[in-house]
């Protein structure tokens, strides 16, 4: 795993920046993008005419909320990112959490992945390890799927609006997020610092799900200065003044 430090004054417009020059060397490239308060700042600050090329695929939905409202990640997507960059309907690519259906549903979506793969993978790092809405004791090949939610992440939830947390929700899976082609994972604050340093130290463990990325061969976590602690570099050594890169 590439570890990318940098200040968090600087971190969401150096994430930008970084983002729009893979968007720009790659055409119709397809993503699967992450929502919520780490990845939005760099979603704000991306170039719309590079990403009006791209097919974009939602990682995750809550359940049980009504069509248009903000706490959706629909809806937080479409707000920050894809309203400005005017994307196609046709490549705006989610779940629909409201099917009759929902295995079916999610057997769709995932054949809609499959059919084209992932090139870039965006996600973020929840409280307790989660990666899209894949909870502990998630396995590594697990697909797109309906999930019960842990409390830690309904609490989290209240963040987007949300009065009543959802209990549920559907995520892509971790077999689906190791196969895409390139991984890059936002980690931001001084409250991501314990399960920061599990995903990247602790033992690769279904209970720590975003320790099995680890294994991707293609991966960078983009980490800015306060949720790593001055002292841990991500593989174990003292870490120079430096906010390059570095490995963990």
């Amino acid at each position: 795993m590439r570890l990318q430090l940098q200040p968090a004054a600087l971190w969401s417009s150096t994430v930008a920046t970084a983002l729009d020059d893979w968007l720009a060397t790659r055409a119709q490239p397809r993503i699967c993008l992450a929502t919520g308060t780490t990845p939005d700042p760099v979603y704000r600050r991306l170039s719309p005419a590079l990403v009006s090329d791209a097919t974009i695929f939602l990682l995750d939905e809550f359940g049980g909320l009504p069509a248009g409202h903000p706490g959706r990640c629909e809806s937080m997507l479409r707000e920050g990112l894809l309203h400005r960059a005017r994307v196609p309907a046709s490549r705006f690519v989610y779940p629909d959490v409201d099917a009759a259906d929902l295995d079916a549903e999610c057997q769709r979506y995932q054949q809609l992945i499959d059919d084209g793969g992932l090139d870039l993978v965006v996600l973020g790092l929840g409280p307790n390890g989660h990666v899209g809405l894949n909870e502990p004791g998630s396995a590594a090949d697990t697909v797109t799927r309906v999930v019960q939610l842990e409390d830690t992440t309904r609490v989290a939830a209240a963040q987007y609006g949300i009065v009543e947390a959802p209990t549920w929700g559907v995520t892509v899976g971790l077999r689906t997020l190791l196969s895409a082609r390139e991984v890059w994972m936002l980690v931001t604050g001084r409250g991501k610092r314990p399960i920061l340093e599990r995903a990247l130290q602790g033992p690769i463990d279904p209970d720590c799900p975003a320790s099995l990325l680890r294994v991707h061969p293609n991966i960078q976590c983009w980490v800015d200065d306060e949720a790593l602690r001055s002292s841990f570099d991500g593989s174990g050594r003292p870490r120079s003044a430096s906010s390059g890169g570095g490995q963990a």
